[in-house]
């Protein structure tokens, strides 16, 4: 029943995902094709080809990390601030996939380092998550719903402040601000939205240090929130 289930589930999000985002999909696609068309239309002196080239450079730019706006002068992904956000992206694999190590030396580190460091942060989050259970057990001698008030505590803390930050620092909107707290929290990390990397903003250097901070616990919280879920569909 509980393959059944799953399978259902999944199903289901295809289904749905396929019916939100298709069509959507396809209008971007043709948009952007018309776009191209213009641009050669506009700019008689270069080809299909040329332009397809230029594309693909700005496409591979894009991989390494390299954010084809503004110029040369922006910040380095790889500063500390951006280093450290970085290694707390591998080892609580969140991945958001929009930077990765480009050097041998660098990926092979990263290998090893995600190969005991997602151990040793399973290992604290595990301890943090006791500590929490700790204090739930404290706050039931003095209050008769515990489990409410810490849902509500950890909600406010972790899904609903922290997007008006990000609205307010990166330019979005709330819902924007509020899907990116909880797909990042929940690790599964898309990487459509990512702190700190808009090249047109000015960000204070311990901005993207205190994100991943944040994470950290808020992933502690939210972990013991997926634990009594799990629990309960058991």
């Amino acid at each position: 029943l509980l393959v059944l289930g799953y399978l259902f589930y999944l199903l289901l999000g295809a289904m749905v995902f396929q019916l939100l985002e298709k069509q959507a999909e396809t209008h971007f696609r043709d948009q952007f094709q018309l776009e191209k068309l213009k641009f050669l239309q506009n700019y008689t002196c270069l080809d299909r080809q040329a332009l397809e080239q230029f594309v693909q450079v700005l496409m591979e730019a894009w991989e390494k990390g390299v954010n084809p706006e503004g110029n040369s002068t922006n910040p380095s992904n790889w500063d500390f601030s951006n280093s450290f956000f970085f290694a707390g992206t591998v080892v609580t694999t969140i991945g958001y996939g929009n930077l990765s190590p480009s050097t041998v030396a660098g990926q092979i580190f990263c290998v090893f380092y995600a190969l005991f460091g997602v151990p040793l942060n399973l290992a604290f989050l595990n301890q943090l998550g006791k500590g929490l259970n700790a204090h739930l057990i404290t706050l039931e001698r003095w209050v008769q719903k515990p489990v409410a008030i810490f849902l509500t505590t950890g909600t406010l803390l972790f899904l609903v402040f922290p997007p008006l930050v990000f609205s307010y620092v990166e330019g979005w909107s709330y819902g924007e601000g509020f899907y990116f707290t909880f797909i990042t929290l929940s690790t599964i990390g898309f990487g459509d939205y990512v702190v700190g990397t808009n090249p047109n903003k000015h960000y204070i250097p311990v901005y993207r240090s205190l994100t991943a901070i944040w994470i950290v616990f808020g992933l502690a919280w939210l972990a013991l929130v997926f634990n009594v879920g799990a629990d309960l569909m058991e």
